[in-house]
C-alpha cells in the first residue's frame, strides 16, 4: 500500500475521533459564523422533523450539518456549553477547542426545492429534509399516541418538539399528495436515491393506510415505481401487513427496537412494552420482515449509551445472524424529553462500539447497498468506519486520481 494512502487512513481516523467528539458533545457557534452562513438562506437549514437533536430549544436558523476536510458528515447539534465551536475565520468556518484550530468546516448549499412550494402552499422544506448523502427523509408527523397514555419513550421528545416548535416550523401531518409533489421535485432536481418515511407511532390499520397512499403518490407524481422507499414502523399485530409494505413498493422496512435489554426497554419505552405486542412481538416482526424484504433489507436502530454495550453488540449480532442491519445512533439527551440533562458516554465509547458493529456486518455479509437503502441515513460512526476499512469514501476516489495524474 503507497505511503500516501497509508497517510490517508491515519488523517481519517484522526477525522473520525473528532466527529466522534462533535457528535457527543454537541458544538456552539458564534454569532459572527452564524450570520456568516445564513442557515435558511444561504446554507441548508435544520428542518424540525421528529426531534429536537440541539442539547437545548432555540429560536432562529441553525445549521442541519457540516462536513471535515476529508469528507466526513457531522449532524449539527447547538451546544453551548460545549468545548467545541464554529468560528468564523476570514471567509473559512472553522471548528475550534480552547482557541485552537483543529479542522475547517463546510456547510452546504441550501437545496433548490427548499424554497419550493407544494400546490396547496406547504414549504417544500419542511415536507421532506434532503441528507447528505441524497436522502430524502419524511416525518409524516409528530403524533405519538403513547403520549396520551403517558408512555412516551424516556429518551424521546417528539412530542416536545411538536409543542415547542408547532407548526410555524413546518410539524403538522403531511399528506401523501404533499410528499408525492416534493419527491417529484427532488427527483427532477437529480437529488435523490433513497427515500425514508417515518413517524410517531399511531394506530396499526390508519399507519397501513398511509404508506400505501404515500408509495402510490410518489409513484404518480415522479413516474419512478421503484423509489427506493424504507418503511418505518412499530411492529403490527398482523405480521401480514409487512408483507403489504413490500407489495407497495417499498424495498426496505425499518422497526427500531431500541434496546436489546429487556429490562432496560420496559422501563425506557412503557409505551412499546405495552403495546404492539411488546419486546418480543417486536423481534418476531423483525425476523418476519427478513423473510418479506430479504438477508440485509431490515434495519433496527438501537439508542446507544444507555443500556450495557456488551448487550446492545449482543442484540446487534443476533439481528445480524438473523439478515436485519442493527444501527446504533449516539444517544443525545434530548430537550423535553426524561432524560433530558443527562450525559452520554465518552466518545471513545462510541467508536469502540462502531468499530464492532462494522466487523459484524462484514461477517454478516451485508453490501453497501443494504446499508445505504435499509438507512434513514449513512453518517454514522460505523459507516464511516465501512467506508475507511473499504476504501470507498470520495477522498479515497480523489487520491487515486491524483496519483494517476
Amino acid at each position: 500500500m503507497p505511503d500516501t494512502q497509508i497517510g490517508l487512513k491515519d488523517r481519517l481516523w484522526k477525522e473520525l475521533a473528532l466527529k466522534a467528539e462533535l457528535m457527543t458533545d454537541g458544538v456552539d457557534i458564534t454569532h459572527e459564523a452564524l450570520e456568516y452562513l445564513a442557515p435558511g438562506v444561504r446554507t441548508q437549514e435544520q428542518v424540525h422533523t421528529l426531534f429536537e437533536m440541539d442539547f437545548e430549544v432555540h429560536d432562529g436558523e441553525m445549521p442541519a450539518y457540516f462536513r471535515l476536510p476529508l469528507g466526513l458528515v457531522v449532524p449539527f447539534r447547538w451546544n453551548r456549553e460545549s468545548r467545541h465551536r464554529i468560528e468564523l475565520d476570514g471567509d473559512r468556518t472553522i471548528v475550534v477547542k480552547r482557541d485552537e484550530e483543529l479542522a475547517e468546516a463546510h456547510f452546504p448549499e441550501r437545496p433548490g426545492y427548499y424554497g419550493l412550494k407544494t400546490s396547496d402552499g406547504a414549504s417544500m422544506a419542511t415536507i421532506g429534509s434532503l441528507g447528505s448523502d441524497r436522502q430524502f427523509f419524511v416525518a409524516y408527523s409528530n403524533e405519538c399516541s403513547y403520549k396520551d397514555k403517558g408512555e412516551d419513550c424516556l429518551f424521546c421528545n417528539i412530542n416536545f418538539t411538536k409543542d415547542t416548535y408547532g407548526e410555524k416550523s413546518g410539524i403538522f401531518w403531511k399528506t401523501a399528495r404533499q410528499i408525492g409533489e416534493t419527491y417529484a421535485e427532488v427527483h427532477r432536481q437529480g437529488l435523490v436515491d433513497h427515500v425514508n418515511i417515518t413517524g410517531g407511532v399511531i394506530p396499526e390499520r390508519r399507519e397501513l393506510e398511509y404508506y400505501l397512499d404515500v408509495a402510490e403518490s410518489i409513484q404518480r407524481h415522479s413516474g419512478v415505481e421503484d423509489f427506493n422507499g424504507t418503511a418505518v414502523v412499530a411492529a403490527p399485530l398482523d405480521l401480514r401487513n409487512l408483507d403489504r409494505f413490500r407489495e407497495a413498493g417499498y424495498r426496505t422496512a425499518g422497526l427500531n427496537l431500541e434496546f436489546w435489554d429487556k429490562g432496560i426497554y420496559n422501563a425506557i419505552c412503557p409505551g412499546k412494552a405495552r403495546d404492539s405486542g411488546g419486546w418480543d412481538h417486536w423481534l418476531r416482526a423483525i425476523e418476519y420482515a427478513v423473510g418479506v424484504f430479504g438477508h440485509g433489507n431490515v434495519r433496527s436502530n438501537f439508542v446507544a449509551g444507555i443500556e450495557p454495550k456488551k448487550s446492545l453488540l449482543t442484540g446487534i449480532q443476533y439481528l445480524a445472524d438473523k439478515g436485519a442491519v442493527g444501527t446504533a445512533s449516539v444517544w443525545c439527551p434530548n430537550p423535553g424529553s426524561d432524560l433530558e440533562g443527562h450525559r452520554a458516554p465518552e466518545p471513545g465509547w462510541y467508536l469502540d462500539l462502531a468499530h464492532h458493529i462494522a466487523v459484524i456486518w462484514k461477517r454478516a455479509g451485508f453490501t453497501w447497498a443494504n446499508l445505504y437503502d435499509s438507512n434513514a441515513s449513512v453518517d454514522s460512526l460505523q459507516h464511516d468506519i465501512w467506508r475507511i476499512e473499504a476504501e470507498t469514501l470520495p477522498v479515497f476516489g480523489e487520491l487515486a486520481l491524483s496519483a494517476a495524474e
